[in-house]
């Protein structure tokens, strides 16, 4: 059985706190735009005292898990949303107490190096995650057909969300918060559309969601927190849609890390795979797309590229523990997410 948090409603807390990287004081301003955001939800906020300055950690290790755990087991506290990834958030695994988390489950949200915990939670506990914007993307209006997180974590108990892909995307750099702090469009200038690349022919699967950051979650194989096939035989007889996005590791890394899940059984209960859209380095004779087919091309399950869920802005909200069914044929491509334990 999956575990669903309660959905958020008005009056409700929203916590941000910095598991991994912090905010500069330049980024303040940013910060507050955001938390104005969800105000408009009608949602009360709070924010942690562990917010640092520091790209690689807003504080020590200790005070990151001792703040996030306080905030995940805070009654009052519904959701959790970092103010974004960063690099070393995998110094907080073992100082989780994991079952204390799961008791009374809140949302907990985000995307990049926030990846790195979202998923043992979901493959240890059996409670949903979820990758989508983190906190300081969240004032970005998310164009149609996809949505923002802010509507998934306020969505019934039960429902089924539904997804497509971006008729555009951001092929320009990101934008400087401190300088712009109130930017709430992107500029998506490229054309969009998932793309097969194991096989021709149109693709209607159904699997539990998992994934997360390439870069980040790769490391988790092979040890208790990235038990993907444990989680496939306990939570999922359905099998499990993977997907995965790279933060801007360059083609031949890819394939590198593609192979390493691989070898590790983290695709051996797939019923497809769905790798993200990347604006990292190709090297000579070999693309992202030739990446994703020399991995794992010969798996005999469906593996569509260039999907909306990563570090390329617009972002997909993918529940972690989701019954999900992708569905992408000549007419179009789409995520339905049913947000059911079993």
């Amino acid at each position: 059985m999956i575990t669903f948090p309660r959905p958020l409603v008005t009056g409700d807390v929203v916590g941000v706190t910095a598991p991994s990287a912090g905010i500069t004081p330049g980024e303040r301003a940013r910060l507050e735009v955001a938390l104005d955001a969800l105000h408009a939800h009608g949602w009360r906020t709070r924010v942690g005292d562990v917010m640092g300055g520091d790209r690689i950690s807003a504080g020590p290790p200790e005070a990151r898990a001792a703040e996030l755990t306080a905030m995940l087991t805070d009654p009052e506290v519904r959701a959790v949303v970092p103010p974004w990834g960063g690099h070393v958030a995998i110094d907080l695994l073992h100082r989780l107490d994991w079952d204390v988390l799961a008791a009374d489950p809140t949302w907990f949200v985000g995307l990049s190096d926030v990846s790195t915990l979202l998923l043992p939670l979901t493959l240890r506990t059996g409670v949903a995650t979820l990758h989508g914007q983190n906190l300081m993307d969240t004032p970005y209006r998310v164009p149609e057909p996809l949505l923002p997180w802010t509507e998934v974590v306020a969505a019934p108990a039960g429902a089924t969300l539904v997804q497509g892909a971006a008729r555009a995307w951001r092929s320009g750099p990101h934008v400087d918060y401190v300088e712009h702090p109130e930017v709430a469009e992107h500029t998506l200038d490229a054309p969009g559309g998932w793309t097969r690349v194991d096989a021709e022919g149109d693709v209607d699967v159904t699997g539990r969601l998992v994934g997360g950051c390439l870069e980040t979650v790769a490391h988790l194989a092979g040890t208790p927190y990235g038990d993907v096939a444990g989680f496939a035989a306990t939570h999922a007889p359905e099998g499990l849609v993977v997907y995965l996005e790279s933060a801007g590791s360059d083609a031949a890394d890819v394939t590198r890390r593609l192979f390493g899940l691989r070898y590790a059984g983290w695709f051996d209960a797939a019923t497809a795979v769905l790798l993200g859209r990347t604006q990292g380095r190709e090297v000579p004779e070999l693309t992202h797309h030739d990446a994703a087919r020399r991995a794992l091309g010969d798996l005999g399950v469906p593996v569509l590229v260039d999907v909306d869920c990563g570090h390329v802005p617009p972002h997909l909200a993918l529940v972690n523990g989701a019954l999900a069914r992708v569905v992408h044929t000549a007419a179009g491509s789409r995520i339905e997410q049913r947000l059911v334990g079993a």
